[in-house]
């Protein structure tokens, strides 16, 4: 039997701010998913559902039905949706089944975050320093990043204004007004050097998608995306991480680093193979580091890229051409789903904004989040 699994249906509900029920925008996301490949809910075999809040993704049988089929839920922070797609997976090879249904979702109320410092093992006092609060950490790890391979803060900017020209034309994306360089920069200082046009904002949304085993996937998708590698990697001694802010005098690491490079020796290709890429940017600067340890870019080259358009619908390697994190916003538990519904969509020559010219062939998703975990994926269409 066959273990090479594919991806044969997505879908995805507009992301922003909903007044309903989580669940109602899983639900929904579901049924586009299993309508978008032409598979009931009787015929899933294995289920996966993600989310960062309180609600517990296995009950959403209630609402699809009944049929006794094993549904696991994951809660992993910002890769909770990359954990949920590899859980998917490996249920489908472990089960020996055909067909997995995965969901990602969240409905997050207006603000930043308000973790406890106790919950991931910090003391009360890293929480009165102000370090709990997440801006703050992105920006300490970007200044250093930009001050170490001597990037021009402007570049902070190129990576806003290329993010809201994605979303304007992206149907589902949450934010869809343009914003230009100038602007990012003269925005209102959040934390320096990042301003208000270079954050997300945790907001409601829902992904979905049907995985089936290579023996089933051709009968029900024209075009189905091989998973070619799906890789989850933690922190090692010397990352700098959130809520746990140190440099060891030692090695760099980084679990963005040992995802990627993990999922590209899975899929048996290079960083120079990937011709479409969702990266995490939770801010502009994560996009830009996130550049380097993917090594899509060698660090230092990013600023460079952005102004000669190499992240662009018709450059090199176009980069978060939904929008990303910064125009989507960021319901956790779908966040890493949607970068796998985007990237299958230009892969399949049928994406809802701006389709990458020339048919890509190869695409690679990162997530990256607290405390210290990354999850990459490869995927691959016919011929690649």
């Amino acid at each position: 039997m066959s273990n090479e699994i594919y991806i044969v249906g997505a879908a995805r509900t507009a992301f922003g701010r909903y007044d309903g029920e989580d669940n109602e925008l899983a639900e929904q996301a579901i049924r586009g998913a299993l309508a978008d490949c032409g598979v009931a809910w009787t015929d899933v075999d294995f289920a996966v559902g993600g989310t960062n809040g309180e609600t517990k993704p296995d009950n959403l049988v209630s609402r699809l039905g009944l049929t006794g089929l094993p549904f696991v839920t994951v809660k992993n922070g910002c890769a909770t949706g990359g954990v949920a797609l590899m859980t998917a997976r490996n249920g489908l090879i472990a089960e020996g089944s055909d067909i997995a249904c995965v969901v990602g979702y969240d409905n997050h109320a207006r603000g930043a975050f308000n973790a406890s410092p106790a919950r991931y093992g910090i003391g009360e006092w890293y929480g009165a320093t102000g370090m709990m609060v997440t801006t703050s950490y992105f920006a300490l790890k970007i200044q250093r990043y930009l001050h170490e391979y001597g990037i021009d803060p402007i570049t902070l900017g190129y990576a806003s204004e290329k993010a809201f020209d994605y979303a304007t034309a992206h149907p589902y994306a949450w934010r869809r007004k343009p914003v230009s360089v100038a602007e990012a920069m003269d925005a209102d200082m959040i934390n320096d050097p990042l301003t208000r046009f270079m954050f997300c904002s945790p907001d409601a949304g829902a992904v979905s998608l049907v995985l089936a085993r290579g023996s089933r996937a051709f009968d029900l998708c024209e075009t189905p995306i091989r998973l070619a590698a799906v890789e989850l990697r933690g922190r090692r001694p010397g990352s700098f991480e959130v809520f746990s802010p140190w440099l060891s005098p030692g090695d760099r690491t980084s679990p963005s680093v040992d995802a990627s490079a993990a999922a590209f020796a899975a899929a048996g290709i290079a960083p120079a193979d990937v011709q479409v890429a969702q990266l995490q940017d939770t801010e502009s600067g994560a996009e830009i580091i996130h550049l380097g340890e993917t090594g899509l870019v060698a660090h230092g080259e990013q600023q460079a890229g952005y102004v000669n358009g190499d992240f662009r619908i018709d450059g090199r390697i176009p980069v978060n051409t939904d929008g990303g994190l910064l125009a989507n916003g960021e319901p956790v538990g779908a966040s890493g789903l949607r970068q796998v519904h985007e990237i299958v969509r230009q892969l399949q020559g049928r994406a809802e904004g701006k389709q990458v010219p020339g048919r890509p062939r190869i695409g690679l998703t990162h997530v990256y989040g607290a405390p210290g975990i990354s999850a990459c994926t490869v995927l691959m269409a016919e011929g690649a």
